[in-house]
């Protein structure tokens, strides 16, 4: 079957990511260029001879889905214990706690607690709670730089699961979403000050927003509660919109962009959809490719790799042409499971299980291992950074050598 290339996806999401560390560090949502692939080289793809082993596990007692983020040597990662949330730094070594931070919330838990993912940037690192608690905290110490409440203070509106869309630098700003009548606020990322809110009115999503250039336009495209729309990185303009409503209003994967395509995803068998974004720098519009019922990313976002769409969520996971959107391959007992690339290959974590499963990016996979690090329930997105992976299940965060 011929593959389709589907260009400039990395290219796209690379443009303007100004999130600094090691070359190999995952220093925020989906990875250095933010597309859920790994730029590590060299890692073990003979695990019948040589299994990876675990090299340290941490408790969680969270209960729920915060992911790890990992930056100069230290994983960084919301916990909850008691009536507050706690930033946790670990030694990416041992697993060894270096510094805690704790705020409050004592709400009940609605599914866990805190479900965004830190990140880390010129020796900041800032951390976004579910009731919408936004700190700036020095990356060395923990200490408080500044925090700011976005539901409280930015006239914010969550959804019924709270907020769970992950902080975003870009060059000097930190885009947050905190929904309302001003969907998306910049702020700075030194003080915290507000920069521009807009966006247009809706209620937030659970979705991380992608950066990209998309016909000369540098904006960021958010997945909101209502459908998907793309905002001048400048000052929050609306530049284009297309309506996306899902059941609970539960559109929480990350779009992925190549050019002027997006692809966006979600469940309760909404399926997902390819738009195309015509027109110039004034004036953009967004139309249907096409759409589709077979891949479901419930709150899994897909990665494009190899040629293909690959993610799937509420069962099956799926490989997908992204010009047609024909399926080149599907499984089921995924669950709502999640997928990372690296090194020419594919990293399948089973979401109800918690069986991790490495395959080639081809129609079909071949399957080259399987292993269960921990087991259980596994909905957070595992990540790479310096040859180790960082898996965690409701019960534990635990750390795997690929090498």
């Amino acid at each position: 079957m011929k593959k389709w290339f589907w260009p400039g996806i990395a290219f796209a999401l690379l443009m303007g990511v100004g999130v600094a560390g090691w070359a190999e560090d995952w220093a925020q949502w989906r990875g250095p260029n933010a597309d859920g692939i790994a730029p590590d080289t060299g890692i073990n793809k003979n695990w019948a001879e040589k299994p990876p082993q675990t090299l340290w596990q941490v408790p969680m007692s969270d209960g729920g889905y915060a992911g790890p983020s990992v930056a100069h040597g230290k994983v960084f990662i919301i916990d909850h214990q008691g009536d507050q949330d706690i930033v946790r730094a670990l030694a990416l070594t041992d697993g060894q706690e270096v510094w805690r931070y704790a705020y409050a919330d004592a709400a009940k838990a609605n599914y866990g607690f805190a479900r965004s993912t830190p990140v880390i940037d010129e020796g900041k690192i800032y951390t976004l709670g579910r009731l919408g608690q936004l700190n700036c905290l020095e990356e060395n110490t923990g200490n408080l730089l500044w925090a700011r409440n976005i539901l409280q203070e930015l006239g914010g509106k969550r959804g019924s699961w709270d907020y769970a869309a992950s902080p975003l630098i870009d060059g000097d700003q930190l885009i947050v979403v905190p929904g309302g009548d001003n969907l998306v606020a910049a702020l700075d990322k030194n003080s915290g000050a507000t920069l521009w809110a807009g966006g247009g009115s809706d209620t937030a999503g659970y979705s991380t927003p992608a950066i990209a250039t998309i016909l000369g336009v540098k904006q960021y495209v958010v997945f909101s509660a209502a459908g998907v729309r793309g905002l001048s990185a400048e000052n929050g303009q609306v530049l284009w919109q297309y309506p996306w409503k899902t059941s609970y209003d539960v559109n929480a994967a990350t779009p992925l962009i190549a050019g002027n395509q997006v692809f966006i995803t979600s469940g309760y068998n909404s399926g997902c959809a390819m738009l195309q974004i015509n027109g110039d720098a004034d004036n953009q519009t967004a139309t249907l490719l096409w759409q589709s019922k077979e891949m479901k990313g419930k709150f899994s976002s897909p990665v494009s790799y190899g040629g293909y769409l690959w993610g799937g969520g509420e069962g099956k996971f799926v490989g997908m042409e992204p010009a047609t959107g024909n399926v080149v391959f599907q499984q089921g007992g995924f669950d709502q499971g999640s997928v990372l690339a690296v090194d020419g290959v594919l990293l399948i974590l089973y979401g109800g299980n918690g069986q991790l499963v490495m395959a080639t990016p081809a129609a079909p996979p071949q399957i080259l291992g399987k292993i269960t690090p921990l087991g259980g329930q596994s909905w957070t997105a595992p990540i790479m950074a310096d040859g180790k992976l960082l898996i965690r299940n409701t019960k534990a965060l635990a750390c795997v050598d690929m090498k």
